[in-house]
């Protein structure tokens, strides 16, 4: 056997070593964890996964915050108990991702935050004891109420309930109203009338000597508030009274007019259009205006007299003729990139428009489709004709060639989006009545359609984007017989599923 004194000595134990070495790991995973959250800290996306998109800021929205330059400061003036606090809470936390700095909220309880609350009503002159947000940019301030971001339901109250928010618009006041402050001045829209277009006038309440005055609202009433929610105003605009277009006015608008409008009012038009104006112009193909359409063709831009129409098939052998027009938006215009391919109605007579780039090229002037009619739409010339058979035959021998009823025009512009240079501009679109009440959908793209317009036509790119969407609550009513159906399931049914479950349990185990 060997001897015990030969065998090797145990190594010692460097306690010091080791003890180095689980103080280092410890610091370097102290580090890596610091770091971690850290880059978790700078860099993180954000998702809402609610049902209809409550929380998650618009495309306009978030274009916008990115071109803002100075500071922005929201003081938040709201109490616990109004019933959209959580709302605009979470709404301005989004708001302070997508600004990416620029943005500073202070929350302030007004009910124990007395002293704090008090210095800043005074600093900003808050007179009111609604809930609200103050937004402060370069010393210029604007005050947003709680009433104006929610549309609340109070007729349960006298029922013992609670105001219900019905909708919340809290995007579509904060962001219209960080405009104005970062804007400034508004823009001015002239809005062309004298030709019994639509009124944009708003209806009063009261007539001359306290008698109720019956006046119609305009037809046009959301679009206006649609477009001077975006730091727009609307300014009637009678071209045969003005010896020239006011220089205060960027942008024309003139919709659907059913007269022609006069030499004098066109030769103002040329004028304004030479000295770079911008015009949107919403034609009524059942209206004639010869000279307003001669103005147009010499620019490169026809609009045809013709109706589009197309046959769909409701039977076996049936088919029904269609007047509305399906059209989508081409994605190839800074006008519509931001809606490609989104599919919209044209409702009543919608003509189309021949594009004659290659005449008006040596002019400088580029012409753009912005919206095509769908495939199995045609042309008709004999629009008021009721033979069906006749119709018939001409869809037959239509081309397939895409009917455009939508074009920009641009002269002296550049091809390249990022070079930015003056020149004249227009919209042309031959429908004028999509963009009215009763026509608008719930989907809003004549809406986004029209105020992507207004911001190329003012030159804003950074604005041309999907507007805030207004969310609704969801709500459905049951008559009796959805209300037994409901009593019965709720129990009997569901109760039996358990006790079928557990009958079967019981019995494998007896088996």
């Amino acid at each position: 056997m060997a001897d015990p004194a030969d065998k090797a000595k145990p190594k010692k134990i460097h306690r010091l070593q080791i003890g180095l070495n689980v103080l280092v790991q410890l610091i370097l995973i102290f580090f890596l964890v610091t770091a971690v959250n850290w880059i978790g800290f700078r860099h993180y996306k954000r998702w809402d996964v609610s049902r209809d998109q409550k929380y998650a800021l618009s495309d306009k929205t978030k274009r916008f915050l990115n071109s803002i330059k100075a500071k922005v400061r929201i003081t938040v003036f709201f109490s616990p108990s109004t019933p959209i606090s959580g709302d605009v809470s979470s709404l301005l936390t989004e708001y302070q991702y997508a600004a990416k700095g620029k943005i500073d909220i202070e929350n302030i309880d007004p009910q124990r935050s007395l002293s704090r609350a008090k210095e800043l009503f005074d600093k900003y002159k808050v007179v009111s004891d609604e809930s609200l947000i103050v937004i402060d940019s370069e010393g210029r301030n604007k005050t947003v109420k709680a009433s104006e971001m929610a549309e609340i339901d109070q007729s349960g109250m006298a029922f013992g309930e609670g105001p219900r928010v019905t909708a919340f618009k809290g995007e579509q006041a904060i962001t219209s109203a960080m405009m104005d402050l970062v804007e400034g001045k508004k823009n001015t829209i002239g809005y062309v009338t004298g030709h019994k277009e639509p009124s944009i006038a708003e209806p009063s309440p009261l007539g001359m000597l306290g008698q109720q005055q019956q006046q119609e609202a305009s037809p046009i009433s959301v679009l206006k508030m649609f477009i001077e929610n975006e730091n727009i105003k609307f300014q009637e605009l009678n071209l045969f009274n003005e010896p020239q277009i006011p220089a205060a006015i960027k942008t024309v608008m003139i919709v659907g007019p059913q007269y022609d409008l006069s030499d004098r009012e066109i030769k103002l038009l040329h004028d304004f259009w030479n000295k770079q104006g911008r015009i949107l112009l919403l034609i009524d193909p059942s209206a004639k205006t010869p000279k307003l359409n001669a103005f147009l063709h010499e620019l490169g831009v026809k609009v045809n007299d013709d109706r589009l129409m197309a046959f769909v098939r409701t039977g076996i052998e049936e088919l029904a003729l269609i007047r509305d027009v399906q059209a989508r938006f081409l994605g190839n215009s800074p006008v519509t990139k931001r809606l490609a391919e989104v599919r919209a109605i044209f409702f009543g007579g919608t003509s189309s428009i021949t594009i004659e780039s290659q005449r008006v090229r040596a002019a400088n002037i580029q012409l753009q489709p912005l919206i095509e009619a769908e495939k199995g739409y045609f042309a008709e010339t004999d629009y008021n004709t009721n033979d069906q058979a006749k119709l018939q035959a001409d869809a037959k021998k239509a081309g397939t060639a895409p009917l455009t009823i939508g074009v920009s025009i641009e002269k002296g512009g550049s091809a390249d989006e990022r070079v930015q240079m003056n020149s004249s501009r227009m919209v042309v679109v031959s429908n004028a009545t999509f963009i009215q009440n009763n026509a608008l959908t719930q989907d809003q793209q004549a809406l986004d359609f029209i105020s992507s317009s207004t911001n190329w036509l003012l030159s804003r790119e950074q604005l041309i984007g999907i507007a805030p969407k207004i969310p609704k609550t969801l709500t459905f009513s049951l008559n009796e017989s959805a209300l037994r159906s409901l009593r019965w399931t709720i129990l009997i049914f569901m109760p039996l599923i358990f006790v079928v479950l557990g009958t079967a349990v019981w019995w494998k185990r007896r088996a």
